[in-house]
Parts: C-alpha cells; sequence; structure tokens
C-alpha cells in the first residue's frame, strides 16, 4: 500500500504533464525510492492513480532498468552492461571482477544488504565501454584496478 506522501508526491506531479498517464514513470520512481522496488500492488495502485491499465504499468519496469520490480536491492544497485560494445571490451571480465569483490553470483545482494549486482542490457555509453551504473551515476572505462577503487569507496 502506498504512503499518503508518496500518494501526495504522485497527485502534485500531474500537473506538469499533458495526461495523467504521461506521469507513470514519474510515479514509479517516487513509490521506488520511498521502498527500494516496486511490488504488485504498488503497480496496481499506480495504475488507479494515473488513469492506466496496472498492465502498462508492469510494461514500463520490465523494460526499463531503472525499476527494481518484484525484488528488493541493496542499498547499492550495480548494473553491469553486457551489449555488444561492452561485450567486446571486457564486461565479462569486469562481472566476475565484481562477483570476487562482492562474493555474490549476478542476480544476488550481500548478505548486509549493501550491494545487489545484476547486469542490463544497455546503458547507453558505448563509446566508453566498458561500463556500469551504480544507482544513479555511470562509471565509465572500467578496468580490475577501477572497479576496486569504487567499490571500497562505497563499502
Amino acid at each position: 500500500m502506498l504512503s499518503d506522501k508518496a500518494k501526495k508526491e504522485i497527485e502534485e506531479i500531474h500537473g506538469r504533464y499533458h495526461s495523467r498517464r504521461s506521469a507513470t514513470m514519474a510515479a514509479m520512481q517516487i513509490v521506488q525510492a520511498e521502498g527500494g522496488h516496486l511490488t504488485e500492488a504498488d503497480m496496481r495502485e499506480i495504475a488507479e492513480i494515473v488513469g492506466v491499465n496496472p498492465v502498462q504499468v508492469q510494461e514500463v519496469g520490465a523494460f526499463y532498468s531503472m525499476y527494481n520490480v518484484e525484488r528488493p536491492v541493496g542499498k547499492y544497485h550495480v548494473q553491469v552492461c553486457r551489449n555488444i560494445s561492452c561485450s567486446l571490451l571486457g564486461a565479462e571480465h569486469i562481472i566476475e571482477t565484481l562477483e570476487k569483490k562482492l562474493n555474490i553470483k549476478t542476480g544476488e545482494t550481500t548478505t548486509d544488504k549493501l550491494f545487489t549486482l545484476t547486469t542490463a542490457e544497455c546503458l547507453g555509453s558505448c563509446g566508453t565501454a566498458p561500463m556500469m551504473q551504480i544507482n544513479d551515476d555511470y562509471y565509465e572505462d572500467l578496468t580490475d584496478a577501477k572497479v576496486g577503487e569504487i567499490i571500497g569507496k562505497l563499502k
């Protein structure tokens, strides 16, 4: 169940959009920021507020990598791009390095709930591959040393 605060914020953003349904992504961000992820119930309530079918909200959640649908993530959500440019320039090696440093496999969260490691199909930074996104920050031209430094600063 969405908090009163989240509902109020969603209602306040409607004025920024031509139609209520255009506020879907912003509403999803508000709810996720509050709870860390989006549940099926959250998406049904968002759909009701913005006036769309619940499956439309679910489709948005499934398409965009910025939404954590149906599963909580750690404080730091580490997403490694594995599309063609990143793969050709060492994404798999970066993933292996992160798995070793964090002592988890892709798709898992550390026991202290600090890090979740996932992959993304494309994060839109092909010219600076390999790259990863941690929460809202991009880290590009990755090497083992850079990955170690970045993770070390977050621990």
